[in-house]
């Protein structure tokens, strides 16, 4: 049983294929190079068509990841009840619903040359089955949470064996992922890519706006919560929100000013309250459930603050967080719903890696570098170890292209770019020269499974990096390259078995320097996707501050 899950439309659209074997999935802006790219993934198809060597009509059903009509009625609904508030957004918002987004089937359709039986997922069931069906729990209590599917915002359900049910949840216009974004867009930067700047830029500033952001929103004991939309219009306009905000808070920041205190302090109560939010709803979800494993997903998944408090604080013993929390594992949620609940196939096994996307043999990049006239050096094993242990303890900054792509935002030894986190500089060299991005952003870390409690407050594996965690004392200045203004860092743990290569990089680091974690962040400057092929390395290579250059046995340096 062959089918694909399609995620599209909105933003980070993806495709999956799951035949009770095997998964590829990828997302259509790593080929197209449009970020959060949002329209059919017809190249994201094709690549998993390829991988599995069949054409179109050999698929026995497509699954999406939202049901377009219960949206649409939605969408009617909010229009009439705010009109005529609202007649600006609800102009832009018809036709492309009347074109496009109604059926998004027959665009499938037209593109692959054939009928297929489709089925259409709710959007937080999809996530909900993303999370719990790629989980190495037998049974679990879920959570997701996001801006908006056709009508929740928040949702609760239980996962047995190979079923899912949402037991609850939140509607719009009441929304965590709104919430977050309306102020995101107040601090100045551009939503649906910003939020997860302002949990690095939280760390810098002090909760002072608590009782402003509790008038903001109402919440309960039991972690339920309603918006005060006298402050918020996405509801009725192409606006995050009202005049009101800002008389409450401040003047909307432009991306050109700089970032004041005022600023910082915002972010930290906003990032705050998002954690006390989810903390809350986390101790009702055990208490109704009775569960002690927890799966979490959806845009607000992403957010790895609140899932470390969740982590440190939370009344769950294990949790696990889908690495594609976003739209874009919908569509490896819709596959997996498909498969495992609706037509009998039986659950993948656990989750280890999301290295699911495109790989190009090491002969095939050398053909390419050929092509392009670029020198390069073929190392084998130790050799190719050794050699980019010892320029990333030399402070060198290694771009690294081995495998298969990652399939979700975090980059995890697939796509990544690597350095020395040891030295004082290294942060700011890596955000100035490489990233292009702003200099408070913080970096995460890998090491080696086995090493992890040494360096970090954590006990346990944390392969996808969606946790952030307390660097031991003793270790922040020797580790200021990946410790954050507030002493912690977003982990990722590496064992022999998900990336023996990678691993051997980190174990051989550490014989150099006496500390086997290397700096880790994706391999893409700001504004762009990760890369995914090697003509997207090589480009981002010549165009950066990156030194050295690895994809699979092919070593390339500026110097030489």
């Amino acid at each position: 049983m062959k089918v694909l899950g399609i995620s599209m439309h909105y933003h980070d659209s993806a495709a999956c294929l799951y035949d009770g074997e095997s998964i590829f999935a990828a997302c259509e802006e790593r080929f197209t190079r449009k970020k959060h790219d949002p329209r059919l993934p017809v190249n994201a198809v094709g690549f998993c068509l390829r991988e599995r060597g069949i054409i179109g009509e050999q698929l026995d059903w497509v699954a999406y990841h939202e049901r377009p009509l219960r949206r649409f009625k939605r969408i009617i609904s909010d229009g009439y009840r705010t009109f005529p508030r609202s007649y600006g957004l609800f102009r832009k918002a018809i036709p492309v619903w009347l074109g496009q987004k109604r059926a998004p089937e027959s665009l499938l359709s037209a593109e692959l040359c054939t009928d297929l039986p489709s089925i259409f997922v709710g959007h937080h069931l999809s996530h909900a089955a993303s999370a719990y069906f790629a989980s190495p729990f037998e049974e679990a209590a879920i959570l997701t949470a996001d801006a908006v599917g056709e009508a929740l915002t928040t949702s609760w359900g239980l996962g047995t064996g190979s079923r899912i049910e949402l037991k609850g949840g939140i509607e719009f216009p009441h929304s965590l992922g709104m919430f977050y974004s309306a102020l995101t867009h107040l601090l100045g930067f551009e939503v649906m890519e910003g939020e997860g700047k302002i949990m690095g830029l939280a760390a810098y500033g002090e909760p002072r706006f608590d009782k402003e952001v509790r008038e903001l929103i109402r919440v309960n004991e039991d972690g339920s919560f309603a918006l005060n939309m006298k402050y918020f219009c996405f509801d009725r306009s192409l606006k995050m929100s009202t005049p009101a905000l800002e008389r409450l808070l401040f003047p909307a920041r432009s991306p050109e000013e700089p970032i004041e205190e005022k600023h910082k302090d915002l972010a930290a109560s906003l990032q705050k309250t998002l954690e006390e939010i989810l903390l809350r709803i986390c101790r009702q979800i055990r208490k109704e459930t009775n569960r002690e494993n927890i799966c979490i997903a959806g845009g607000i998944g992403l957010n790895s603050c609140s899932n470390g408090r969740i982590l440190r604080e939370g009344p769950f013993e294990n949790i696990f967080v889908q690495p594609a929390a976003g739209d874009a594992g919908c569509s490896l949620g819709a596959a997996l719903y498909a498969s495992c609940q609706l037509l009998g196939v039986k659950r993948p096994m656990p989750m280890s890696s999301d290295r699911l996307g495109p790989s190009f043999k090491c002969d095939a990049i050398a053909r390419f570098l050929d092509v392009r006239k670029v020198a390069y050096r073929k190392l084998d094993g130790d050799d190719l170890v050794d050699s980019v242990a010892r320029l990333i303890a030399d402070g060198k900054i290694v771009g690294w292209f081995q495998g298969r792509m990652e399939f979700g935002p975090r980059a995890l030894g697939g796509r990544s770019i690597l350095a020395n986190p040891l030295l004082p500089d290294i942060k700011s060299r890596v955000n100035s020269k490489v990233k292009f991005r702003e200099a408070f952003r913080p970096f995460g870390a890998s090491v080696p499974e086995e090493d992890v409690h040494r360096y970090f407050a954590c006990d346990r594996p944390s392969p996808f990096m969606m946790f952030v965690v307390d660097v031991r004392p003793e270790h922040h200045r020797s580790l200021s390259g990946i410790t954050h203004v507030d002493g912690t860092c977003r982990i990722q743990t590496v064992s022999r078995e998900y990336d023996e290569r990678y691993h051997a990089i980190l174990r051989r680091f550490g014989e150099l320097t006496g500390y086997p974690v290397v700096l880790n962040t994706s391999f893409n400057i700001k504004g762009d996707p990760i890369v995914c092929s090697p003509n997207d390395a090589l480009e981002c290579f010549l165009k950066t501050g990156i030194d050295a250059l690895v994809m699979e046995d092919l070593l390339l340096e500026k110097e030489r």
